[in-house]
């Protein structure tokens, strides 16, 4: 079955290319092969403000400049983040992204923000996290018990009705040898094409 498919690449450099970028291309040529439909939606390239209290979150309305981020990610089916792990868990402007278009309205009602219930429109959407790490990956997930992907997959993705949420921890990546790399990409582009 063909899906919409999001790419959110949230490597905050776009002035060089990274690792998370080939790993973003490898899924989309995945994807596409198999007849998904791929848009790509890069952080490093958007111009926002990082919000700095709590009333700027749930009473100012999202930035002109995101309101388009948001109609992608209410429009795809399966969305697929890609960033590097520094100090621990996503990049601030990731972050900051994130607290800007998952507002009140947009990804949850108010008796959600309060609740188990209320309205959750991203419900129904499921979610692949694609994190790269100068580590190990399995010191990231044994040792550091995925702390950063954890909190992110139960305290948002799953808070705002995205589920299944699944992940790949890219260990290595800056110390990996092509050949080590190249199966990563071989990983990830065969999963694009299953579209998870």
């Amino acid at each position: 079955m063909s899906r919409s498919i999001l790419i959110i690449q949230g490597h905050p450099d776009e002035s060089a290319r990274h690792y998370c970028h080939a790993l973003a291309e490898a899924y989309r040529a995945g994807a596409e092969s198999a007849g998904h439909s791929v848009t790509e939606l890069r952080i490093g390239e958007l111009d926002f403000p990082l919000l700095r209290s709590e009333a700027e979150w749930s009473a100012d309305k999202t930035p002109d400049t995101l309101l388009p981020a948001q109609e992608l990610i209410r429009a795809a089916d399966h969305l697929v983040f890609v960033y590097p792990v520094w100090l621990g868990t996503m990049p601030a402007l990731t972050k900051g992204f994130l607290e800007q278009v998952f507002r009140p309205g947009f990804a949850f009602d108010e008796a959600a923000r309060k609740g188990p219930g209320g309205v959750r429109p991203l419900k129904g959407k499921s979610a692949r996290v694609i994190v790269s790490m100068g580590m190990p990956g399995f010191v990231y997930r044994w040792f550091y018990r995925a702390h950063g992907y954890r909190y992110f997959k139960r305290n948002i993705l799953k808070f705002v009705g995205i589920s299944p949420v699944r992940h790949c921890f890219v260990g290595l990546a800056g110390a990996n040898k092509d050949s080590g790399r190249k199966r990563w990409l071989a990983r990830v582009e065969r999963l694009g094409a299953r579209g998870i």
